[in-house]
């Protein structure tokens, strides 16, 4: 990774999180809704919908690194199949903790039922972004993609999930989800190999 790539990963997920923060929140907008933040209720401008967008994506770029920092440390531990497993694992209890600790957390009187459209959605999407990152490289590619579009999301979106707002949460997940699939898909062109590093 030379440092030319590298800012080209940076520039174009900083312009990803930043025009997919706008679109969010002009949607969110035209419903009418307001995001809370700290308990208190703010209403989307543009500048705060770009320096959003822009701060998500910064967020989305810390946590690929670091995932990719702990994949690499992890492959010199263990076997590639154990790695697996405990990837695997790892997203199992992330999505089962999306539901249920977030029902049991909250404070309102809603239903589980929709406390699974995250984790549904988030199952739907990132099949869909392994597919198409095993197409682009190997089949090797799709537990590794799977765990990071499901389990990292999901970490770096604990600030928007604690606040347990439907505004909040569309509103850091859009450009979050969309700055990690395009770092994912994007990495094997930016190194220019055909397979995963590693």
């Amino acid at each position: 990774m030379t440092l030319r790539k590298w800012f080209y990963l940076f520039w174009t997920t900083l312009l990803i999180g930043a025009v997919t923060a706008v679109i969010a929140g002009l949607v969110l907008q035209l419903t009418d809704q307001q995001v809370e933040l700290g308990g208190k209720q703010i209403g989307f401008s543009m500048i705060t919908m770009i320096l959003g967008g822009a701060t998500i994506s910064v967020l989305s770029q810390m946590g690929f690194f670091a995932y990719l920092i702990v994949r690499y440390i992890i492959g010199g531990i263990l076997r590639k199949w154990a790695w697996d497993i405990v990837q695997v694992i790892i997203t199992v209890i992330v999505l089962f903790d999306l539901i249920y600790l977030r029902y049991a957390s909250s404070e309102q009187q809603i239903s589980w039922g929709v406390y699974m459209i995250l984790p549904l959605s988030l199952i739907i999407v990132s099949i869909g972004v392994a597919w198409w990152k095993v197409k682009m490289t190997n089949r090797s590619a799709a537990i590794p993609t799977l765990f990071f579009m499901i389990a990292v999301t999901a970490i770096e979106a604990i600030p928007s999930l604690r606040l347990d707002n439907a505004a909040s949460t569309i509103f850091m997940m859009v450009p979050l989800y969309l700055c990690n699939a395009w770092q994912i898909l994007i990495l094997s062109k930016v190194l220019n190999t055909n397979k995963e590093p590693m």
